[in-house]
């Protein structure tokens, strides 16, 4: 699978390091649209990452929406008033109405992230053609400081050198390169070897935590302790490019802590959404729980009136610890993690070692 980004910023970059960038000032309500919704246009995909949270397969399926959906949905979309629309997959490239999609959505003045897979579709002019249609961030995962570690994720000997190829070329066309990483025991102590190649070429770097869902194997995941340490880490670090995190909103209560200035910002359902490749409409591919599906009624329905989205805007009201901490507002934990944890995606969220700790100092 490919990841998506979330949380996306549409100002300039320069001059920004380090910042949250799930905070998003001056689009704090995010009841009537989120700011970012992404679209799985397929879960075809070549690649046999161990962590795939779509379990991605060789073929399209049959039942993915059409180009006709798709273009009903890109309109649906831009008119709730969502700022930033991701394409993502599996591999897109695997649609032959890629780039007609590309440039409808583009059409429609919203900022158009692109997340292709790096298999044999990418190479020759695909990124020149998605960065001439216009899209304004392209995005690209990389998962290991060098073969071994990559290598290992993807599935395929090899890939870890055609991923770089593809960031430096991502990097010398016009749209912003956006680069993930999902974090896990498999890499935890090649995070800083990652930033350090993406010096020069990234303009942002996400780190996805890793969630049990899909491919994923629950004890992958750090530990309450080790993922504080990373986010301090984050936090007290100055990097050349955007730091960003998903399905770690306890970034912003670390960065809070540490005296910054934090607002609440996008999580999944509340400031963000994540369309299935048949028409499914979800918080986010991590937490794949359905509110309803676009051929019933469109995406802005689910997003603006079911109960699912609506409740997971309300992060008081959340399980413990996460309801009454005093930073439910700002962080609310990820909904991802407890909905693995628990089947209850409004439960407490038992990766934060803030929560923890808080939970047995008040028995």
């Amino acid at each position: 699978m490919n990841d998506y980004m979330i949380g996306a910023s549409i100002s300039p970059l320069s001059g920004q390091r380090n910042l949250e960038a799930q905070s998003i000032p001056g689009h704090a309500d995010f009841s009537m649209a989120p700011l970012t919704l992404a679209w799985e246009v397929t879960r075809a995909c070549p690649l046999r990452c161990v962590h795939c949270r779509a379990e991605a397969q060789p073929n399209r399926h049959g039942s993915e929406l059409s180009t006709e959906e798709g273009f009903a949905l890109i309109n649906d979309v831009a008119q709730m008033g969502t700022k930033v629309f991701v394409i993502t997959g599996g591999d897109p490239l695997a649609r032959p109405d890629i780039y007609s999609l590309l440039m409808k959505s583009v059409a429609t003045g919203m900022h158009v992230g692109f997340s292709p897979s790096v298999t044999g579709r990418l190479r020759g002019d695909a990124l020149e053609r998605a960065a001439e249609i216009g899209v304004g961030t392209i995005h690209i995962s990389l998962d290991g400081a060098g073969p071994l570690t990559h290598d290992r994720f993807r599935g395929v000997s090899g890939h870890f050198e055609r991923t770089m190829l593809a960031i430096r070329q991502a990097a010398e066309l016009t749209p912003r390169l956006q680069v993930a990483t999902t974090v896990s025991r498999h890499n935890i102590g090649e995070l800083d070897a990652i930033a350090g190649l993406l010096e020069d070429l990234a303009d942002s770097w996400t780190l996805f935590f890793l969630v049990a869902t899909g491919r994923a194997n629950a004890n992958d995941m750090l530990s309450p302790s080790e993922e504080e340490s990373i986010l301090q880490w984050l936090a007290s670090t100055e990097f050349p490019f955007q730091v960003r995190t998903v399905e770690a909103p306890h970034y912003r209560r670390v960065r809070s802590q540490m005296g910054m200035h934090v607002t609440p910002g996008v999580t999944d359902g509340n400031g963000f959404c994540f369309i299935s490749h048949i028409g499914e409409v979800q918080p986010s591919g991590f937490l794949p729980v359905t509110a309803g599906n676009v051929r019933v009624k469109p995406a802005s329905f689910w997003y603006r009136h079911s109960e699912l989205f609506n409740s997971l805007r309300q992060p008081t009201q959340f399980g413990e610890p996460c309801g009454s901490c005093k930073f439910a507002t700002i962080c609310g934990g990820s909904r991802a993690r407890a909905w693995s944890a628990t089947g209850n995606p409004l439960a407490g969220d038992p990766t934060c070692a803030f929560g923890l700790k808080s939970a047995t100092s008040h028995p």
